[in-house]
């Protein structure tokens, strides 16, 4: 696959740094958005009886939401030992329920992953495209989906200039992102501020108020603008991929996986992707029916 940019660098942006620092604002309504985002995408209102494992956890919001949803089964996992802690102080405020695991440990590591357990829904939001290997990663996602079970996931989108290769602002943002992390001085000083002037104005152009956009933004998934804004400039590793790579990836992996939902956008930004793994059973009963 070519949509992605190769790195060497063993620098890593600390998502978990971020996440605890959007957890100071977490509430209620925030959870409620989570709750709502998640049963929309997947077309259920609730999760009873379902296992749910949530790859790169992050604040552990989604977790919560699943866990408020109804499943009866979350497992929870992140290779940032401050997003265990965020996540593992969600869980708190839900009382530590036995049915909840936090664990450590990387998508990446197969040792890991094979001592894991399938899932009906496999989920990872805005995760694998920083593992520094994407591919792989979403197929180490696909083999831990149970049969009957569902795939949501969310890559960086791919921007294709005029020539037909990846465009010049996936470099851009290369650099900006290798820059914000080698030296945090600048990120925080120079590159925080301008991005956060530029979106702004940005939003003017588009005759938004942007006073109204910042307030109001816990309802795009109960999600924190300036946590987000934090996340996207110093994301690092750094990969994308467009629609019919993600496509033509899974298909090649596992042509039974069926496109059940998707959420896509034209520009910089997340592709949103809900896959269904048909039902061994289904199958076995159409070969020899009784």
């Amino acid at each position: 696959m070519n949509g992605h940019l190769s790195h060497s660098e063993s620098a890593q942006f600390s998502f978990g740094k971020n996440w605890k620092e959007f957890l100071k604002s977490y509430d209620a309504e925030r959870l409620d958005q989570a709750c709502r985002s998640l049963s929309d995408f997947l077309g259920q209102n609730k999760l009873s009886g379902k296992s749910f494992l949530d790859i790169g956890c992050g604040s552990g919001l989604f977790s919560y939401a699943a866990y408020s949803l109804g499943a009866a089964r979350v497992v929870s996992f992140d290779i940032d030992p401050y997003s265990v802690e965020c996540c593992k102080q969600l869980r708190g405020l839900a009382h530590d329920p036995p049915s909840w695991v936090v664990r450590q440990g990387s998508i990446l590591d197969k040792t890991f992953i094979e001592n894991l357990e399938t899932y009906d829904i496999v989920y990872s939001w805005g995760v694998l495209h920083h593992t520094g290997k994407m591919w792989e990663a979403v197929e180490n996602a696909m083999t831990l989906v149970s049969p009957d079970g569902y795939l949501y996931i969310a890559l960086y989108n791919k921007i294709v200039g005029r020539n037909g290769r990846p465009s010049w602002i996936h470099e851009f943002w290369l650099t900006i992102k290798k820059t914000y992390n080698k030296y945090p001085w600048v990120g925080r000083y120079i590159f925080e501020p301008a991005a956060v002037s530029a979106y702004l104005v940005m939003l003017l152009f588009m005759r938004m108020n942007p006073y109204k956009y910042v307030r109001e933004y816990k309802s795009h998934r109960g999600m924190s603008w300036r946590t987000d804004a934090t996340d996207w400039l110093g994301g690092y590793p750094y990969e994308f991929a467009a629609v019919d790579e993600v496509f033509s990836f899974v298909r090649s992996y596992d042509p039974s996986f069926q496109l059940i939902n998707i959420k896509t956008t034209s520009g910089r930004g997340l592709n949103w992707y809900l896959f269904k793994k048909p039902a061994t059973e289904t199958k076995v009963m159409l070969e020899n029916p009784t």
